[in-house]
Formats: C-alpha cells, structure tokens, sequence
C-alpha cells in the first residue's frame, strides 16, 4: 500500500482546512451547542465552497473524487472546523443520500435531486434505523404495500439525521417480508408528501448542532418513479453508501483528533506551573503523547480501508477494526485533553469538553463498538 499522496490531493486537504479554519470556526459556536442550533449559513458555505459536491457528478453540479481524495478533504474539514456536528451532518447527507441517488438513481431523480442537494438548497435525510431495527439494522418493520400507482408506505424512523428540516428522505421499508433483509427497497420521498411527517429536533447529548429526529409514514403514497433502484436493492444501496460514509466521518473524526492534539500541545507549552511549562510534566507529556499514538494508529487504520474500497477489495474486518478503534481513540483522547487543560477544559467556552462530548456519538452510530468486536469475532472463526 502506497499511502503517499500527491501534490494536487495534498493541496485539496489544505484548502478544505484553510476553508474551514476561516469560514467555520464562528464565535456562536458555543451557543448554538448550548440551544440545539444548526447553521445554515455555515452548510451554505459550504455548498459554495464545493464540499457537497464531492459525491456528485458534473453533470449535476458537483465535483466528484476518488474515495481516499474525498477522505482527505473531510479530514482537512474536520481539523479546521471545531463544530462537530456540521461536519458529521455534511457526511451524512454526501455519502448515504446523494452518493445512492448518484449511483443507483433514474436520470428524472439525478436531475431533480442532485443539484439542489450540493448547491445547498435541499438538505437530505437517510431513513434506515427503527425504534426495533438499530444493530439489527434490517429487520425492518416499515412497509411498503405495491399498488397499481405506486406504493403506500406505513411505519416509522428515529434517529435520522437531519430529520426535522429535510426536504427530502432515502427511506427504507420491506416490499417483500418473506424474502427478509433481501425484501427491503429505498424510496426517495419529498417533505411534502401527504402522509410523511417528522418530529421536532430531539436534544442530545453531543453533536448538538446537527438535528436529529423521528420520521412517521402513514398511508403514504408514492409514485413507482420514487423507488430509488429495483425492488429489494435496498441492502446493497445501504451497505454500498455506508460503507463509504463510515470512512468520511471517521475521517473527519481524525481531523478533530489532530485539531484536538495541537491544542492541547499548545496548551501544556504555554501553561506554567511550578516555575515551568506543564509539558515538562512527565503525566502530562505521556498524555500527549498518547495521543499522538492514538492519533496515527488510527490515521493508518483509515487509509488502509480507504485504500481497500477504492480498489474494490474486501474491507470487512478492516473496516470493523478501524470503526472500533479510531472511535474509541477519540473518546479517550477527549478525556487526556480535558485532563491536561485542568478546569478549564471542563468550561464549555472552551469548546475542550464538547469535543468529548461529541465523540461519544461515535461509539454509537453507524455500528456500536460492540458489534464491532462481535464483527471482529466472527471473521477471525469464533
């Protein structure tokens, strides 16, 4: 494996973090963690800068890339913007609605779809976990009934990113529950359809600034033209876009974990204590450089599935061992730098204690870590 990048990707990186640095890292940041509050001025920006056109043709506004480009840009965004939740909220909608829609969409849906959702016009939501379908993500309980004019979808959606402001939704329901997980379709369905309705934004406790929400179906109706790809492609749309999504947001999780170490750095050089720096405190200098370790390990890990999916290569375990790790990585690194800030990185306007708060998500989302081990587990024959 060659991890050596070129000058182009290398530049890309830099401006997504130049960008960020000086257009994301707003002074309102803590009050809109503290009230729940999503920036759509700063989702704009981004739009215009092109960062919700990496997963989308030319031909329909974007500015596609190979995956480990992509990954290096959501790196670079995820070091320069210290909001969490927009960067998690980006990788949401780029990677698990429009990259499917790209992929397995009509041409009517590309085009009606597509550019509004990387202009920063429309924001998108996938609908996939269920109050009884989260690790079992497949066994789902929505349906949707086959008429002669479409399909009518009945169930329900939590935790949907982006839920309560969307204006469209990749939802999945089962078309056929004899056939199991093979049985479940996706539907690309408008905010305004008449039965489809979502909750407010549900408080949390990280990644405030990204809503989340329910979604309800009741005898809603859609065209046949609304079903993105044939009846029971449903898995394989999801695996496909998960997987790709995983790398992004993680990615952008090591970006904050560099962000994180820098400042904490900075920090333990400029705090005196006892007539020196505090980095000369061998408990705080191992803190950092745990970090660091942390920090690489899981730069490598990242890279390698990167590396793997772009060449079309089984990713499974990798994938699994990098979930686990880098997410665990970043928990524990949140708790060193609180622990070298000392108070003051338990204030909230220090942003210290939200970048902690905000990786405990990600032993959550898109995969426990215990699934992880239990994935682990399995490959290698227990």
């Amino acid at each position: 494996m060659d991890f050596g990048w070129s000058d182009e990707q290398l530049a890309r990186q830099a401006a997504a973090r130049d960008f960020a640095r000086r257009e994301l890292a707003d002074e309102a940041l803590v009050a809109r963690d503290h009230e729940g509050r999503f920036a759509r001025e700063l989702w704009e920006r981004c739009a215009r800068f092109g960062i919700l056109g990496l997963s989308v043709p030319p031909e329909f506004g974007g500015d596609e890339i190979d995956l480990p480009t992509a990954m290096l840009v959501m790196e670079g965004l995820g070091e320069g913007c210290p909001d969490n939740g927009l960067a998690f909220a980006l990788n949401a909608q780029l990677w698990t609605v429009q990259r499917p829609i790209a992929r397995f969409g009509s041409d009517d849906q590309k085009r009606r779809y597509l550019p509004g959702l990387c202009g920063g016009t429309l924001l998108g939501a996938h609908a996939l976990t269920e109050p009884e379908a989260g690790s079992d993500a497949f066994s789902l309980t929505m349906r949707a009934e086959r008429r002669a004019d479409g399909y009518v979808l009945n169930g329900a959606k939590t935790l949907v990113t982006l839920a309560p402001i969307a204006d469209v939704v990749l939802a999945f329901a089962s078309t056929n529950p004899a056939a199991g997980k093979w049985g479940v379709s996706a539907f690309v369905i408008d905010r305004d359809t008449p039965g489809l309705r979502a909750s407010g934004m549900q408080h949390k406790m990280g990644l405030r600034t990204v809503p989340i929400g329910s979604l309800s179906f009741e005898d809603c109706m859609v065209p046949e033209s609304a079903r993105l790809g044939p009846e029971g492609a449903g898995v394989s749309i999801a695996n496909h876009s998960l997987e790709v999504e995983r790398c992004c947001i993680l990615a952008s999780q090591l970006g904050a974990m560099e962000r994180q170490l820098q400042r904490a750095i900075t920090y333990a050089r400029s705090r005196q204590q006892f007539g020196q720096a505090i980095g000369k405190f061998q408990s705080v200098s191992n803190r950092v450089a745990d970090m660091k370790l942390r920090l690489e390990t899981a730069r490598l890990l990242l890279y390698k599935v990167a590396w793997l999916v772009e060449r079309g290569r089984p990713a499974m375990m990798e994938a699994a061992l990098l979930k686990l790790y880098l997410s665990e990585a970043f928990v524990e690194s949140g708790l060193d730098a609180i622990r070298i800030h000392g108070g003051v990185g338990y204030l909230s306007e220090t942003g210290v204690e939200r970048d902690l708060r905000d990786a405990v998500g990600g032993v959550l989302y898109a995969g426990t870590s215990d699934i992880q081990r239990n994935i682990i587990a399995r490959l290698l024959g227990l």
